[in-house]
């Protein structure tokens, strides 16, 4: 039972469940703004195979050579949502139709995203469109994140109605992803496990190396049991959005542009690995909409390949897009300040 547990282990698992959501169900803390100046590299597109500064006119042309296109973001970070929303416009301005994809909305809600689609605002009073837009929210269950991430990705779903533009769910629903992670795949019911989809492609030194990041990701707390647990969700998501993504390839004549969390696409891992594994025939090129650092960094910092015994050594994307911070703050500073208050003797 929780309440026989100590207030020092009921904090941890507050404090990772916390944690889970940034990993699992992607973050949704808020924006704060940027605290120091503006770094330079900041608005810099990089060609991260070269190191080639690149204009916006020959980016597009390069994202348009590719059946999926994958905007990688920092979830809480307007800046991304503004270029995806440019890139979107620019591919609809330039003649063609590209089918959304979106991480953040499960598989299920697909027939809600479209449905939205099919409406037209033009056909309604503005007091009918806020109808509409709070009754979508809440069957989509956004009704409880906050209204600033909800208007990133609302946005991006206005701008596919406004085109006519297919929209789709990717993800496994938020009851599977929680059951995963409380049980793993291990511990999860027969009838479950034929309902999450499995490439059965997987590789011993790609877990290690995820594992590694949940870990830090967690302020370096969590036990070997939790670990295993958040990579079995992990790879489930990661197979589920790679079917999903290669199923609405099938579907379109347009590319198919991913809205995904950088986490799964670094380094043509995650997702990106997945789809080839599905569909080698299709071809892909990953934008990472990337924060520049804490601390002033050279080019080469953003570029520099992932180490990793047997899998071919790429930088994190094929394309980077540096952008402002949102924070400056370290969550594992704050985290560790209230865990020392916890330890600290009462009065």
């Amino acid at each position: 039972m929780v309440s026989d547990l100590s207030p020092m282990i009921r904090f941890f698992w507050i404090a990772a469940a916390c944690c889970l959501i940034f990993l699992l169900q992607s973050c949704t803390t808020a924006v704060k703004k940027p605290v120091r100046p503006e770094d330079p590299l900041a608005g810099k597109i990089l060609d991260a195979r070269t190191g080639e500064k690149l204009p916006f006119s020959r980016l597009m042309g390069h994202l348009l050579a590719h059946d999926i296109i994958y905007l990688s973001e920092k979830h809480d970070n307007p800046m991304h949502h503004a270029i995806q929303h440019r890139i979107i416009q620019h591919l609809v301005e330039t003649g063609h139709t590209p089918a959304l994809g979106f991480e953040f909305f499960a598989v299920h809600d697909t027939p809600l995203l479209l449905r939205f689609v099919d409406s037209d605002s033009h056909d309604h009073p503005e007091k009918i469109n806020t109808m509409i837009e709070t009754d979508l929210r809440r069957q989509l269950h956004w009704d409880r994140q906050s209204d600033r991430m909800w208007q990133y990705y609302f946005d991006l779903l206005k701008l596919a109605r406004d085109n006519t533009l297919t929209a789709a769910g990717l993800d496994l629903s938020g009851p599977q992803k929680r059951r995963i992670t409380r049980k793993g795949l291990a511990g999860i019911t027969r009838l479950e496990k034929k309902q999450i989809f499995s490439t059965g492609y997987d590789n011993p030194v790609y877990a290690q190396h995820m594992k590694a990041v949940f870990t830090k990701v967690h302020c370096g707390m969590g036990n070997e049991d939790m670990m295993d647990r958040l990579y079995d969700t992990w790879t489930a998501r990661n197979d589920t959005m790679a079917r999903s993504i290669t199923m609405l390839a099938e579907e379109t004549t347009g590319p198919v542009v991913v809205i995904i969390g950088n986490g799964h696409t670094e380094y043509g891992l995650g997702v990106v690995d997945r789809v080839k594994f599905l569909a080698p025939a299709l071809s892909q090129v990953n934008l990472a909409l990337t924060e520049v650092r804490p601390k002033p960094a050279d080019l080469k910092d953003y570029t520099a390949p992932l180490d990793l015994e047997g899998f071919a050594s790429l930088p994190p994307a094929d394309y980077i897009w540096l952008t402002q911070r949102v924070s400056y703050e370290d969550p594992c500073q704050a985290f560790k300040k209230s865990l020392q208050k916890m330890k600290s003797p009462k009065d």
